[in-house]
């Protein structure tokens, strides 16, 4: 029987959409991890917008530092895309908390989904109490994930 809480690189992928509730050690923690991993995350794209605009600054000679667009959206979008849907399905903050991100049959995540899990997250941020929707979901999946075909587990 192949390994069900969706283990590392070599472990085959589980087909979440055929076990209906994800297995009790895939889940454990999820929602606390990922609170934790976010707030790692948002420290990490900070200082990534920080490198970014005092790098355009410098290189324009201090004149774009008053015209640079808002950078965060920009690199928040590129920062979870590229890092989800790389070959650790995960973003920094959330292989530090031992979490990874797939489709919901399994399958790695493609940087589209990735992507849009990311604006629809920021998103949810206008309307805080869609974060409940998770309490009640038996797979403790957030109304962004289910949105974007994703499911959080920890690795294996």
């Amino acid at each position: 029987m192949s390994n069900q809480t969706g283990g590392g690189w070599n472990s085959p992928a589980p087909n979440y959409a055929s076990l209906g509730m994800l297995p009790y050690a895939a889940l454990v923690g999820v929602r606390s991890r990922r609170m934790v991993a976010i707030l790692f995350d948002l420290i990490f794209i900070s200082i990534l917008c920080f490198a970014i605009w005092l790098v355009l600054g410098l290189l324009s000679f201090v004149l774009l530092w008053f015209v640079i667009p808002p950078l965060f959206p920009l690199v928040a979008f590129f920062y979870n895309g590229v890092t989800i849907s790389g070959w650790r399905m995960a973003t920094p903050g959330m292989r530090l908390l031992d979490l990874e991100v797939r489709l919901i049959d399994g399958g790695r995540v493609p940087f589209i989904n990735a992507a849009a899990h990311a604006v629809l997250y920021y998103v949810s941020w206008m309307f805080p109490p869609v974060f409940l929707f998770s309490l009640f979901e038996p797979n403790k999946r957030f109304l962004h994930d289910i949105l974007a075909g994703l499911v959080v587990t920890r690795r294996g």
